[in-house]
This record gives C-alpha cells, structure tokens and sequence, in this order.
C-alpha cells in the first residue's frame, strides 16, 4: 500500500462521511460531495479519523489507494473550509461582474462574454478587475478558473489577459528593426 493511503484522515468537527457500498458522502457547513469507490478500496471511520481498506488480492486498488485517499481529503477540507481561486484581468477595458448567476466579461473581444455560473460555486467581483471564485469541490472550482481565463489567456507580449492570481506571465522581448 502506498504512503499517502496509509495516512489517515482527521474528521474536523461538523464533518460527517457517510459510506455506503461503493460510495462514499462528505457532508460539511460548505455543502455535500459525494465519491464512487472503486472495486475492492473501502472507507473506515472511527473516532473522527478515516482511513482506507483495500483488497489485499488485487494490485490495482493498491494503485488506487493513494488517489482515493487524497480526494477524500480534499473532500473533507471543501466542505469544512472550502477552495478559492483568485483571477486577475490585465488590460485597457477589462472589466467583470457578477450579476447572480451569471459573470459579465467585457475582455477586449467585439461582444461581452457572459459566463453562466454552474452550481455549487460562487463568485465574487470585488472589483473591476478581480474575479473571486468559491466552493466546495477542488476539481470545479479549478476548472471553473481555467474556462474563464480560457476566454482571454495571457498574451507574450504586453501580458494582457485573464490570469490567476500571482501569476508571473513572462513576456517575449519585440521584434527589432
């Protein structure tokens, strides 16, 4: 069994799991997730502490022993902290705001993108330039960050574009004459 499976999970207060066969519940003050268990892995709890089983016949929950482990974990801290991700819009006339359901992008293009939000995530503008986004689930609100700053990527050359928070965009030196 790999390192990480063996590790167990401390349970914070207010963090129930729940398994039931091959599925696995995380309920939290964030919200609730759930996870399919593959053949021959299984959850324990006991005294606010998880950890995984596995069938000692088959190698390949040995292999999945260490990736189910890490998602529950990160399933455990979404629903008790929650994720963030932070987007920074660099550029003359870019602008976002949230409306509900719905982020308003103005990014340079000849339209205004209109991004639904999908739900279980929030997000923020706190400001003109700035895109907050939040939730419970790691894998979406990433994949959430990625789409909006799909629409706009940094460029090489001015650096102008949607980019995540801290982000150093290296720019390319311009042609010489």
């Amino acid at each position: 069994m790999s390192r990480v499976a063996k590790m167990p999970i401390t349970l914070p207060q207010g963090v129930q799991v729940n398994v039931s066969g091959q599925a696995a519940t995380v309920k939290g003050s964030k919200g609730e997730l759930k996870l399919e268990l593959p053949a021959g892995i299984g959850v324990k709890i006991e005294n606010n502490v998880a950890s995984i089983e596995r069938d000692p016949k088959s190698s390949s929950s040995d292999a999945m022993g260490g990736t189910i482990r890490a998602l529950l974990a990160s399933m455990v801290q979404g629903v008790s902290k929650g994720y963030e991700r932070k987007l920074e819009l660099v550029g003359v006339g870019y602008r976002a705001q949230a409306q509900g359901k719905v982020l308003n992008l103005q990014l340079g293009l000849s339209h205004p993108v209109a991004y639904p939000v999908p739900p279980g995530i929030t997000i923020e503008t706190p400001s003109q330039t700035e895109v907050v986004i939040k939730g419970a689930d790691k894998q979406r609100v990433g994949q959430v960050a990625a789409d909006i700053r799909g629409y706009r990527p940094p460029e090489p050359y001015k650096g102008k574009g949607v980019r995540y928070a801290k982000e150093q965009v290296l720019l390319k030196e311009a042609k010489k004459k």
